[in-house]
């Protein structure tokens, strides 16, 4: 709070613009919550009110000044499967986990593995998330029975929706001053009023009148059963959130020229998303769109985001008459538009330049979303194939190249990584027979990585020493030689000091 107020209080702050882009930034964060809260199946009100909790926690203790959060639809439809099964007190029990989680990767410094999910499987979830939140659009043109409008209403919806996405489209090449989904809105708002059309508006699904958020503790049996069910989505919460939230922080050092403390970005995610589960929000991350519309206005400081969080809490008190006469039709185009941003195009651009165990990854991944729309267990698949995958194309990179010197010693130079997936390939290199009574095995060029590796080396050892033989290792690096001396009196291997090679002196 001491530094935020220093920030406050520094002349370089310039207000005008940090208070007209937080005011920006809520007007395009309000159609997105709502949207994404009523394709998770939620309140209206819920969305609001992540928009508002995640802005104002991250906008105090967050890393990164000048990046907005806000309720994201890549968190928010991990959870709808959850949502849908269990009940929204099992979405907010899950946020506050994941939450949890969060503040947990923070406090020990653990935000550099999230860098660990491969890009695959990331073009993977967002494709699949991208088919998701446009097929939920597409649903939103059914009747409250379950059939699909007809007639005047069906044409009415069509029309509307098409208003708004050529506002989204064409309006930029006028000005980006006013954010386009926000004109969109504005546009098809201001024509449903003037000519009185009949449609589906925001009222049809909920209201979104309500007062300040209250502390609520989540509604679920406190078992382990209710752990098992609600770890899984927690887990992927946590992960696709912190993902979001550190490539937007790492977009906004680029633009700024400046650094941000990731560490700390994911400790402010975490309590937010914690204070999310207990006030009845449903949680999200840092917002990519709103974070360059927020920069693109000239802010730079946490005072944007924060004026951005109260400005929505004002719309939930007192705005709400407004918001509730918004044709579906206008959120729905906005988010249409979100779904195509959302879809990596590049993917299909260069899927011809892909590994094809790349492209495997990527559409099975898409295509678990897509059809069970469980992106727990899409991310899941995804990480587990990629890792199996890679474990197999560097297990088959393992070389060795052999000669006799003069001394009659053989040499085995060894290329490649010794782990678990390669030591029945290394093990076949060997002529144990065959060889002469000494041999040197050469790493210069290799590594020993793990518990595998080191059982390899023992087993190899031993056959040279059952017929007599004398095997040693030389050249291991320095964590080679750690690991093999951790496992003293396990194994037995005979490593030779490495040889000193002299130099000339300068003259």
């Amino acid at each position: 709070m001491e530094k935020a107020a220093n920030v406050l209080r520094s002349s370089k702050v310039n207000f005008k613009n940090e208070i007209l882009a937080g005011l920006t930034v809520a007007m395009t964060m309000i159609p997105e919550s709502l949207s994404f809260a009523i394709l998770a199946g939620l309140s209206p009100l819920t969305g609001l009110y992540a928009a508002f909790l995640m802005g104002l926690v991250t906008a105090v203790l967050g890393g990164r000044p000048g990046m907005v959060s806000g309720g994201a639809g890549a968190t928010v439809v991990v959870l709808i499967a959850l949502a849908a099964a269990h009940g929204v007190e099992y979405l907010f029990a899950a946020v506050a986990m994941a939450g949890l989680l969060q503040l947990l990767v923070g406090i020990f410094k653990l935000g550099k593995f999230v860098r660990l999910i491969p890009q695959p499987v990331m073009y993977g979830f967002l494709n699949g998330l991208a088919i998701i939140i446009f097929m939920a659009q597409v649903a939103q043109f059914k009747v409250p029975g379950g059939g699909w409008m007809e007639g005047t209403a069906l044409l009415t919806m069509v029309a509307l929706t098409l208003l708004t996405v050529a506002v989204v489209i064409g309006f930029p090449k006028l000005t980006k001053a006013v954010p386009a989904s926000l004109v969109a809105i504005l546009v098809v708002f201001g024509v449903v009023t003037a000519f009185g059309i009949d449609t589906k508006k925001v009222l049809d699904i909920a209201s979104v009148s309500g007062s300040l958020p209250r502390f609520h503790i989540p509604q679920v049996p406190l078992t382990l059963e209710t752990l098992e069910i609600i770890f899984p989505y927690a887990l992927v919460m946590a992960g696709v959130g912190l993902i979001e939230s550190l490539l937007t922080l790492n977009m906004v050092d680029e633009i700024t020229n400046s650094k941000g403390r990731s560490n700390r970005e994911a400790m402010a995610q975490g309590v937010a998303n914690v204070v999310n589960g207990f006030f009845g929000g449903m949680g999200g991350c840092a917002m990519v769109a709103q974070t360059l519309v927020n920069l693109n206005a000239g802010a730079r400081t946490r005072l944007s985001a924060f004026i951005g969080a109260v400005a929505i809490m004002a719309v939930i008190l007192v705005g709400a008459p407004f918001i509730e006469q918004i044709p579906m039709a206008a959120l729905v185009g906005v988010m249409m538009m979100v779904a195509i941003g959302t879809f990596q195009w590049v993917s299909l651009r260069i899927i011809n330049k892909f590994p094809k165990s790349d492209i495997f990854v990527g559409v099975l991944v898409a295509a678990i979303t897509v059809i069970l729309h469980n992106l727990a267990l899409a991310v899941l698949v995804g990480v587990i194939v990629a890792a199996l995958v890679f474990a197999w194309d560097n297990a088959k990179r393992i070389r060795a190249r052999k000669y006799v010197d003069g001394h009659g010693t053989k040499y085995y130079e060894i290329y490649g990584p010794l782990f678990f997936g390669s030591t029945a390939a290394f093990l076949e290199k060997f002529d144990v027979s065959g060889d002469p009574p000494h041999v040197i095995v050469d790493f210069k060029e290799s590594r020993v990585a793990d518990m595998s590796a080191i059982d390899a080396l023992n087993k190899i050892t031993e056959k040279y020493a059952s017929v007599g033989k004398k095997m040693q290792l030389r050249h291991l690096s320095e964590d080679c030689r750690l690991l093999l001396k951790n496992a003293e009196g396990v194994v037995q291997v005979d490593i030779v000091e490495d040889p000193t090679y002299k130099v000339m002196p300068d003259s």
